[in-house]
């Protein structure tokens, strides 16, 4: 075999593997890049399907999607990523044909992961391999990768669901309200969010630096295809139900949140932004209109009280929105969310020195109505007071002078998330 350069190598292994990565994966996947450096061993299509102890229905599916390539003249190979299978699926899936990537980490999204890592095709269609979907019929999926499209989602609801194949909890709860919240999210196009059957463009997917070990991958892969502005389509698709005799290996109620908290940690307009913005506006409203005394509903008095908890209202909502804006500029610092040219030119706008000039305008005001309430006090020869004047005096300069200091507070802090990193300098180097 012929010497390959340093350069050459690097390219194929491409980005650095991730810190929390194990050291198993990390030599995996750095092994199968440079074996495919050396031998230029590349084809059109990887049928990858991830594995763990499934003997009963592998076969049956390499054998399917072993005879679509057949038939569709592609060059392409089965991949089987296995994560862990103790019932002799890798012999079942090499004696029938397939290649086998043995992936250390466990979990759905690891396997997969490894298994894109692995594959030798320019694209990938990966599916389970418990025979609940159909492998020979994958026209559409090809198709619509060589028309230029990166991610090409299959929908079971158009392509429909056998009787059996879908617990009704996922067909008419989890899957249509994740997807649901998925599109209104991130404005996905996609209309089955957890659909196991999907190809993809392999680089562009690599590029995505996907994180999930577990079955939230699913939602990983639409939601960073979508922000990073991959093109997208759909192809209906069936479901049968599958051909094993054990539980599947998803749980419902603890993979159904592990996919909400994703959606959420992913959006934190969703998350931190439209709520908190919704408390500060209703705080104000409520305060302001308190402050001119008792008001009435349907003979019901709201007093200083309602006012000291609209004045709460208002700080969490302006502790959600600082959330909102931290965990965008540490998300997209982090590369975990895309470049947002909008919220660039915003944060560039609004400088660590204009957030203390309005953080000390707010505190300037709060100490203004607080020496107003002493001075009033003192009127009084600093005696009992009544709560219901001076109360509507003090908690609105108390709330500025709290919502000051946490401008203030978050304005450095931003600074701090958004300083560079510069590499250190090498010994030796001049000065």
């Amino acid at each position: 075999m012929s010497e390959i350069d340093e350069d050459h190598v690097s390219r194929a292994v491409g980005t650095s593997p991730r810190a929390n990565e194990s050291p198993d994966n990390i030599a995996a996947a750095l092994s199968e890049r440079l074996q495919r450096a050396r031998t230029n061993d590349t084809c059109e299509l990887t049928i990858l399907m991830p594995c763990l102890n499934e003997a009963e229905t592998l076969a049956v599916c390499v054998k399917k999607a072993r005879g679509f390539l057949e038939r569709a003249g592609i060059d392409g190979e089965v991949l089987i990523a296995d994560n862990g299978s103790t019932d002799g699926s890798t012999d079942i899936a090499t004696q029938s044909g397939a290649r086998v990537a043995r992936i250390a980490q466990r979990g759905y999204g690891a396997a997969l992961l490894g298994g894109i890592r692995a594959a030798r095709g320019r694209y990938v269609i990966m599916g389970d391999a418990d025979d609940s979907y159909d492998f020979t019929c994958l026209d559409d999926f090809i198709a619509k990768l060589r028309e230029g499209y990166q991610l090409v989602m299959g929908n079971r609801f158009r392509g429909g669901v056998a009787p059996g194949a879908m617990p009704p909890l996922h067909r008419y709860l989890g899957n249509p309200v994740l997807t649901g919240i998925g599109r209104l999210f991130f404005g996905s196009p996609c209309g089955d969010f957890h659909c196991g059957l999907r190809g993809f463009d392999r680089q562009a997917i690599e590029r995505l630096d996907m994180q999930s070990a577990g079955m939230e991958f699913a939602s990983e892969m639409v939601v960073k295809a979508t922000l990073n502005g991959l093109k997208i389509a759909e192809v209906p698709t069936t479901l049968s139900p599958d051909g094993r005799n054990r539980p599947p290996h998803l749980r419902s109620w603890r993979d159904g949140w592990r996919h909400l908290r994703f959606l959420l940690i992913y959006s934190p307009r969703w998350l931190f932004l439209y709520p908190g913005i919704a408390m500060m506006v209703l705080g104000f409203t409520v305060l302001a209109w308190l402050l001119q005394g008792v008001r009435y509903i349907g003979g019901i008095a709201l007093d200083i009280h309602t006012l000291v908890y609209a004045s709460g209202l208002i700080m969490l909502g302006l502790q959600a929105c600082l959330f909102s804006i931290f965990t965008k500029v540490f998300g997209m610092s982090q590369r975990l969310l895309p470049p947002d040219p909008v919220f660039e030119r915003l944060m560039r706008i609004f400088t660590l020195e204009r957030g203390l000039v309005l953080g000390a305008a707010l505190i300037v005001g709060g100490l203004v109505g607080s020496v107003h309430a002493v001075v009033d006090w003192q009127s009084a020869a600093f005696g009992p007071q009544q709560p219901q004047e001076l109360m509507r005096i003090v908690v609105p300069s108390l709330t500025a002078i709290m919502a000051g200091m946490e401008i203030v507070f978050a304005s450095f802090f931003l600074s701090i998330l958004q300083l560079k990193q510069f590499p250190s300098r090498q010994a030796g180097s001049p000065d």
